[in-house]
């Protein structure tokens, strides 16, 4: 009986979008709720501005106590899938009533205030993810986005799920894995419903990572349903 409760849970934590490692993320006491912005600057913005926006936000984390962690960086993708999107920045709450004081905070609004006149355009999804992990100096963010075709059965959404969870146990350079559905209520996820956010710890773990075959198998299984994907990644600059 024991077994049979425990196997149900770990298929409910795969099914919300809970990575499958490691299995204390299951559990809804180890979940952080992880807000994923990026942004596309207008060509018109200085380097001067876009640096008056970058500090206006990483001032925010002394202003806002829900946010519980906070990364930033710009885009290093060598796979050209950014659709101009150049700046992240991962934000992180204990749960949704943090999210719920950031939003409407004064010093939201007023972050707001400096990036709008230089803002082209933004990128908002956000997603449950794993308490566990813990940042590595230097590492990389390879974050990914996919858009499922609209005939795309949820069996195959579940298969390309379950295929990418796998890659941890198979390409070692991974070095810390979580994914989930978007739950931003900000509209902004331009129609991307899944992020996987996979950490190395340097370059060198990404190109060990991108041609090994186990990813590429991966791609394979993923064509089919895919509608449209994008890739952001970023170095995790030092705090």
């Amino acid at each position: 009986m024991k077994i049979a409760i425990l196997t149900s849970i770990l298929f409910l934590g795969i099914v919300i979008g809970m990575a499958p490692l490691p299995a204390l993320a299951q559990d809804e006491s180890e979940r952080v709720l992880r807000h994923a912005v990026f942004f596309k600057f207008k060509e018109t913005s200085s380097e001067k501005d876009i640096q008056s926006v970058v500090d206006a936000f990483v001032a925010l984390p002394t202003k806002i106590d829900s946010i519980v962690n906070f990364q930033w960086g710009t885009n290093n993708s060598p796979e050209g899938l950014d659709d101009g999107f150049t700046h992240a920045f991962l934000l992180t709450f204990n749960d949704e009533s943090g999210r719920e004081e950031y939003l409407p905070h004064p010093a939201h609004k007023e972050f707001g205030n400096v990036l709008r006149p230089h803002m082209a355009d933004v990128f908002v999804v956000d997603y449950w993810g794993s308490k566990s992990t813990e940042d590595l100096q230097g590492e990389i963010k390879h974050a990914v986005f996919f858009k499922f075709k609209d005939d795309a059965s949820s069996e195959a959404v579940k298969n390309v799920e379950d295929a990418f969870a796998a890659l941890p146990s198979k390409i070692d350079t991974i070095k810390a894995f979580e994914w989930g559905t978007n739950n931003s209520p900000e509209t902004h996820d331009d129609g991307f419903t899944h992020c996987f956010m996979v950490t190395f710890a340097d370059d060198d773990g990404r190109k060990v990572y991108l041609p090994h075959p186990d990813h590429q198998a991966f791609v394979k299984v993923l064509g089919p349903v895919l509608d449209k994907v994008r890739v952001i990644d970023f170095q995790v600059t030092p705090k």
